[in-house]
């Protein structure tokens, strides 16, 4: 059986746009739902979320038929949490708040085998296809996506620096957390940030890697593409559920 290809990675080094959706609710059949709606990409988010270990592993299995990609963003930049995602088939990860490139390097080792890396060697698991992917262990880095999320004004500071090791992919601005660092929580979209990550997706383009972003507002979506994003996530499941309930229940208020 040969390693599965990473159509995601493909395109962003390609230079292809990938639109996406943040998918917050943390349950399979929600996952395989939106999984055939037409995206590039899904992240299936456990940082901000009640997923765990094994409510990942279901969405990814119920995500698997439908030509979008999975892209699993992981809790915090853990060894051992990055390597029990990688074993059930996350082939794509984005690691949170990413300071310097010293924590950048080891987001890498932590997908990469010895002597690249420090990834726990297993056989039987399922990224191997239960052993059956032909030297899994030697190959697995070139169809893995390593995305590191840029959050605060000292990781900005450092975008070059992150974005320049090897191993990184593409260098994903996390909104919400870095407009908090500069002075504006609860915000996503300030004037005075936002000039701040359109620059950012310049930044990282000039770098040769990818940018990333999200936002459910389309002006700024469309704002973020046109400087460069190549992947972007342009909605969230949470939001769609709860905003259209909202406009739903208020087509009928007396």
């Amino acid at each position: 059986m040969e390693l599965p290809v990473n159509t995601f990675k493909r395109a962003l080094r390609a230079g292809k746009r990938q639109i996406g959706l943040w998918c917050s609710l943390s349950h399979h059949y929600a996952t395989e739902l939106v999984a055939g709606s037409g995206f590039d990409w899904i992240l299936l988010d456990t940082e901000h979320s009640p997923n765990d270990l094994e409510s990942v592993l279901q969405q990814l299995q119920a995500a698997a038929p439908y030509p979008t990609h999975a892209v699993v963003r992981v809790p915090w930049n853990d060894m051992v949490t990055i390597k029990r995602f990688l074993d059930i088939g996350a082939q794509s990860i984005l690691v949170p708040y990413v300071q310097n490139a010293d924590e950048a390097k080891s987001a890498v080792a932590y997908t990469r085998y010895p002597p690249a890396g420090v990834r726990g060697v297993a056989g039987g698991t399922r990224a191997t296809r239960f052993a059956r992917v032909k030297d899994y262990a030697k190959r697995a880095h070139e169809e893995l996506c390593v995305l590191v999320q840029v959050e605060t004004q000292q990781a900005l500071d450092n975008l070059e620096k992150i974005a320049a090791v090897e191993g990184v992919d593409g260098v994903f601005i996390g909104p919400a957390d870095l407009h908090a660092s500069m002075g504006y929580p609860g915000e996503t979209a300030n004037p005075a940030v936002l000039p701040l990550i359109e620059e950012a997706m310049r930044r990282i383009r000039k770098t040769g890697k990818a940018p990333g972003y999200l936002s459910p507002v389309e002006a700024d979506a469309k704002r973020m593409l046109a400087a460069g994003c190549l992947f972007c996530a342009v909605g969230a499941d949470v939001g769609l559920l709860a905003r259209g309930a909202e406009a739903l229940r208020g087509k009928f208020q007396s």
